[in-house]
């Protein structure tokens, strides 16, 4: 049996932690042929949770492990694509990772690829919480 269809439920995948979510558009094949699967992911975005800590000011830091990530020779950046997420995951507001890492962010990036151990490093920096 051919599970394809002339319609599409249109998904983005969060740029964050991954996750295929729904955007709430139809995708139809104008020549009504049966050539999508029930659900197409077309983009890239950010779920509802992240979207919402997005929002309140805060950027998320993703590590990804560079030896599984795909980034092309000669390129200085990482495209989420080709990010290898290792689950690692933190969030810091906008002005304390300018401050921390002296690098200005735009109020439209929602997040940054980090290697591993930056994580742990900032862990490290967080008192531990006094009863």
């Amino acid at each position: 049996m051919n599970d394809k269809s002339h319609v599409s439920l249109e998904q983005h995948a969060c740029l964050v932690c991954g996750i295929a979510y729904d955007t709430g558009s139809i995708l139809l094949d104008k020549r009504l042929r049966a050539s999508l699967e029930r659900h197409t992911t077309t983009g890239w975005g950010l779920c509802a949770e992240h979207q919402k800590l997005s929002d309140d000011g805060f950027v998320a830091l993703v590590e990804c492990d560079p030896q599984r990530s795909g980034k092309a020779s000669g390129a200085d950046r990482l495209k989420p694509g080709q990010a290898y997420r290792t689950g690692r995951l933190a969030h810091l507001k906008r002005d304390v990772f300018a401050a921390m890492f002296n690098v200005p962010i735009t109020a439209d990036q929602a997040c940054v690829f980090v290697e591993p151990g930056v994580i742990e490093q900032l862990q490290t920096m967080v008192a531990p919480a006094s009863d």
